[in-house]
């Protein structure tokens, strides 16, 4: 199972992806509504072969994969209402190799 939205083309709701994902915990671990959002995605985009836009391994964090990560203040895993205040919550923000927020006290990682 994999989770999706057609949140991209309304731009003011973006900000609101993470609360939307929590709703998913009616029917779903915590852990089982992450994998969907990320390592299951990762694999359904995988299977479109050639299409896809990404060349490179997806879904993990290892060497030479293409990962974003973000870095969570609390455990997601046991409270997944965490995600739903990225401002409050997420501590760092890495897309494509690149931080885009980082207010922890560590400056590399």
């Amino acid at each position: 199972m994999a989770w999706g939205t057609d949140i991209l083309f309304t731009p003011a709701m973006t900000k609101h992806q993470g609360a939307i994902l929590t709703t998913m915990t009616k029917w779903y671990s915590p852990a089982e509504v992450l994998s969907m959002a990320t390592a299951d995605n990762a694999e359904l985009l995988a299977l479109s072969g050639n299409r896809s836009p990404y060349q490179g391994k997806l879904g993990v964090i290892e060497q030479d994969a293409l990962a974003d990560i973000l870095l969570v203040d609390g455990n997601p895993l046991e409270n997944l209402d965490l995600i739903a205040e990225p401002d409050a919550h997420l501590v760092v923000i890495m897309k494509d190799g690149k931080i885009y927020k980082n207010t922890s006290e560590k400056t590399t990682y």
